[in-house]
């Protein structure tokens, strides 16, 4: 059920007022800071790409990240919250919304979608304090580092799980991450990366996971098989005792890993567990693949594997080692397409990309580290673009007696009044204007075009006009900020004079400052 826009904008406002005390920057709508694209099982469903088209901010508290949640139109309202700086518990205290579920204690993506964080500048670190990701979808968490959470001694947070997912979560990527810990379940810490109760279609790749006793799980028990179709590539697992990770149920994809001093087990499938386990490389290590402390057998499908000083266990009645020579007894089909490093070069090229600060860089499946491109291509800076500055106060187009119309035809002028990124108008054809009007003269200085999710880049030329006097007060292309001269006047109109196919126009707010 929708909130009415009262309520909404009222709690949007309050939030953007707690902002400004807690280490939250709010900037306009741009290109994602996150590079590349999701891989592996993250791109089927519909695909991840996070808080893509939607506004980015930067944040350096746990308070400012769960500000920026809370500040949006709605829950699915897409942002890119840029992290800089250490997040722990001192600086992380629970907000209030309609557009989030925060608590103290803990980043909580509770019951939201279209979200990416990423760290920037010198580095995001979450010290002793976990991410939860919980009924949530469409969620991208890049370039961080997360370490030492606890689950019992002091402080916890999010039951000892660095990052951990639970709870119909669906489309999540993990990528050029630092997971740590510093020991094992008595020294109070769990799993590095688990998932449970319904979370699918995830991918952690280029990642380091190590000094922990649990690497991460899918499932919760040998019962719940609700869980699936993940993707693990090209991270480093270091000093971990087991679940690298532990499989019940489901279909996992795992290749060009490289794993150090696995001191108990390895990839553990179990409970009818399926895993595709190609080109990894395993050093230094015991029982890295087979299933585990059950009788409840998994099953797997091995192709160019490197064991390289690994040793085995004799099998037993809660114990099936696939070694120490592993042959297929399963066969996976994978979906999507992906570039398989020779196994040989797989320390190599996981050493040098792996992990948060690494420079975000990928493989090409030659064994050679390559620069992803940004998500959104970098605009011309030849072509001109409407002012950077975010709008600041009370976007007038939302109450303040105001009102809208549109010509051209197309969809209805009043869903870039209603706070939505998720409705739109967009006129019958490529051209065409739409207005914000009121019932008495108001001042206007600025305005935002926010183009919907998918549509970024449709608009070219525009004009801003006067629609009291048909006066022209200023011209360019481009969505997003644009500077006026400020001007009382009961109607506002954008015309757009060209553009790339059917522009949508998402949101359409107006300023006085």
């Amino acid at each position: 059920m929708r909130r009415p826009v009262a309520l909404r904008l009222n709690a949007a406002l309050a939030t953007m007022a707690l902002a400004a005390a807690t280490g939250l920057v709010m900037s306009m709508p741009e290109a994602s800071a996150a590079t590349g694209t999701a891989t592996g099982y993250a791109t089927q469903n519909g695909g991840t790409t996070g808080g893509a088209g939607g506004q980015t901010v930067r944040a350096t508290t746990g308070t400012a990240i769960h500000a920026a949640l809370c500040s949006r139109a709605g829950s699915s309202t897409p942002i890119t919250i840029e992290v800089e700086g250490t997040i722990n518990h001192g600086n992380t205290a629970k907000v209030s919304g309609d557009s989030c579920n925060t608590a103290a204690g803990v980043i909580e993506l509770k019951q939201i979608s279209n979200v990416t964080i990423v760290g920037v500048g010198s580095g995001a670190v979450f010290d002793q304090l976990g991410i939860h990701i919980r009924e949530s979808s469409n969620i991208i968490i890049q370039n961080v580092t997360v370490r030492n959470v606890k689950k019992s001694g002091s402080p916890t947070s999010n039951g000892g799980d660095a990052i951990g997912m639970e709870s119909d979560v669906r489309n999540v990527w993990v990528d050029h991450t630092t997971l740590e810990a510093s020991g094992g379940e008595s020294e109070g810490f769990d799993g590095l990366f688990d998932m449970k109760d319904n979370t699918q279609y995830v991918t952690l790749s280029y990642s380091i996971l190590r000094n922990s006793g649990r690497g991460g799980l899918v499932g919760s028990s040998e019962t719940e098989l609700s869980n699936g179709f993940i993707t693990y590539h090209h991270n480093l697992y270091e000093n971990i005792d087991s679940r690298t990770p532990l499989l019940r149920g489901g279909i996992a994809h795992i290749y060009n890993n490289y794993y150090v001093k696995l001191n108990e087990s390895g990839i553990n499938s179990r409970a009818g567990a399926r895993a595709k386990v190609d080109n990894n490389y395993f050093k230094d290590s015991k029982d890295v693949l087979g299933t585990f402390y059950t009788d409840a057998a998994g099953y797997w499908q091995v192709s160019g594997n490197t064991f390289d000083n690994v040793t085995w266990s004799s099998p037993g009645s809660e114990n099936n080692p696939a070694g120490p020579n592993p042959q297929s007894n399963t066969t996976v089909s994978i979906p999507y397409s992906y570039n398989l490093d020779a196994a040989s070069c797989v320390p190599d090229i996981v050493t040098q990309t792996a992990g948060a600060d690494k420079g975000l860089q990928v493989s090409n499946g030659n064994c050679s580290p390559q620069t992803p491109t940004p998500t959104t291509p970098t605009p011309d800076p030849t072509t001109p673009t409407p002012d950077p500055t975010q709008p600041s106060g009370t976007n007038l187009s939302i109450g303040a007696g105001s009102d809208g119309s549109g010509k051209a035809g197309g969809t209805s002028f009043g869903n870039v009044r209603d706070g939505d990124m998720s409705t739109y108008w967009s006129p019958a054809g490529s051209t065409g204007s739409i207005s914000i009007k009121w019932a008495s003269s108001t001042a206007v200085s600025r305005i935002n075009i926010r183009e919907a999710s998918g549509s970024e880049g449709s608009i070219g030329s525009w004009r801003v006009i006067n629609g009291d006097t048909g006066a022209v007060l200023t011209s360019g292309s481009g969505a997003g900020v644009i500077a006026v001269p400020r001007t009382s006047l009961s109607k506002i109109t954008f015309e757009i004079v060209s553009s790339t196919g059917t522009p949508k126009i998402a949101e359409y707010e107006t300023y006085a400052g």
